[in-house]
């Protein structure tokens, strides 16, 4: 198993970052959302440059979701512990949704290209619910992606050329039938939080 720490120092980080963007960002004009365990980042417009592949090896951009609830999620296969977590706590946020699951698709979006092929990505999002989608791409895709969402992330040497681990921030981002970034959550949210946010938006 690979250590976590440095996923802790990135966590702290991108917090305090996102919480700037969050105070910075927000569409006084939107309706409050009334958020139960993270931030409203109405009017920010996180993720718009989103584009990627997908695990059939299709390009992939917000368009391509437009009349769904989109939740994204950073993260690499490889990941011993914070990714599965949140992945774990997905799958089950589709199930207490019922219903209204048809109306979100959760994105998995890798922050390792250099392993997460699109076949992996596939079976890995697919071990946790049938219905998630992972994305990877180019490394250039990967960071202008990443950029675009204001999510951190950097290698981490390990002992091995190829046992390096992902420094990487941990968050939910959650985006409206339009495409639009509305909801910010930490990646150790409940399944509850989550599936009562995403309920705002239904």
């Amino acid at each position: 198993m690979f250590p976590f720490k440095p996923q802790r120092r990135a966590l702290l980080t991108a917090t305090a970052a996102l919480a700037m963007l969050t105070l910075a960002g927000c569409d006084s004009k939107a309706k409050k959302l009334a958020v139960k365990g993270g931030s409203d980042i109405t009017g920010t417009h996180l993720g718009s440059d989103l584009s990627m592949v997908d695990q059939d090896g299709h390009p992939r951009t917000l368009a391509d979701y437009k009349g769904k609830i989109v939740v994204v999620f950073f993260g690499y296969t490889h990941c011993p512990d914070v990714c599965p977590t949140a992945m774990a706590q997905l799958a089950q946020t589709m199930t207490l949704l019922k219903g209204e699951a048809s109306q979100t698709q959760v994105l998995m979006i890798t922050i390792d290209p250099q392993r997460d092929t699109p076949q992996i990505m596939g079976r890995y999002v697919k071990a946790f619910n049938p219905n998630f989608v992972g994305l990877t791409g180019t490394p250039k895709q990967v960071a202008e992606t990443a950029k675009s969402f204001k999510a951190y992330y950097a290698k981490e040497p390990g002992p091995t050329k190829d046992s390096y681990v992902m420094n990487h921030s941990s968050s939910f981002y959650i985006l409206d039938k339009t495409g639009d970034a509305r909801i910010l959550l930490p990646g150790n949210a409940l399944a509850e939080v989550i599936a009562h946010d995403i309920q705002l938006l239904v």
